[in-house]
């Protein structure tokens, strides 16, 4: 069993968990710098905090390679990723929010809520497997979907997809991408990439949409099986 309970932890390094996980969700480690620019903090404040948690046994830091989080920290950070992503998915589902304006709240809630409130919350929602944004919402136990995804810049020309997640936190951009269409669980066909990393052309159910390469990046998609 992991060694921190998720009321063990401040809000500061569950947050740090949170993004040391995503930044080394493809099997890279994080660098500092990387850390800092999302968390929008300087390099030195990220130094501190990240020999705290290698000191805490949450994270290994190794240099000039970057940090990496140990099993007890991959476990406290897939324990706030649940909370976070339920709360986003019940926020959507039952209280009128968008998919815009949800994360801000979720990134409140889920320091204050309970275990047994984020279970409710999930079994009242059937126990969804994914967020609003196609993120896969880990189980109880710590287990996660794995879905092989490619990013939209990356599908060839004439190949049909589909969009499976979002993989951004901004309100404007998740926006525009609504009013677009361009939403986890539909299909598109890549038309064109511009080169010199221009914007991509595809088809919405015969429309056509054209995607910066920047915010393309940022649609991940599945392929037939």
């Amino acid at each position: 069993m992991p060694k921190y309970a998720a009321n063990d932890l401040s809000r500061s390094v569950e947050d740090y968990l949170k993004v040391i996980y995503h930044l080394t969700e493809s099997g890279e480690s994080a660098s500092t710098t990387a850390i800092a620019d999302v968390l929008d903090l300087a390099a030195p404040s990220v130094s501190g905090m990240i020999k705290r948690l290698a000191e805490a046994g949450l994270a290994e830091h190794q240099p000039y390679k970057g940090v990496t989080l140990t099993k007890d920290g991959r476990h406290a950070a897939l324990r706030m990723l649940r909370r976070h992503r339920v709360i986003e998915t019940y926020l959507v589902s039952h209280l009128g929010y968008t998919w815009d304006n949800v994360h801000d709240e979720a990134e409140k809630l889920e320091h204050a809520v309970s275990e047994d409130l984020v279970e409710r919350l999930s079994r009242a929602l059937g126990d969804p497997r994914f967020d609003p944004h196609g993120d896969p919402i880990p189980a109880a136990d710590g287990q996660i979907v794995d879905v092989s995804t490619t990013p939209l810049p990356d599908i060839p020309v004439g190949e049909s997809v589909t969009i499976s997640r979002v993989d951004t936190g901004s309100a404007e951009r998740l926006r525009w991408l609504a009013g677009a269409g361009l939403v986890p669980g539909v299909r598109i066909t890549m038309l064109d990439h511009q080169p010199f990393n221009g914007p991509v052309t595809v088809s919405l159910n015969g429309a056509r949409r054209v995607v910066g390469r920047e915010l393309a990046e940022q649609l991940l998609c599945t392929r037939p099986e």
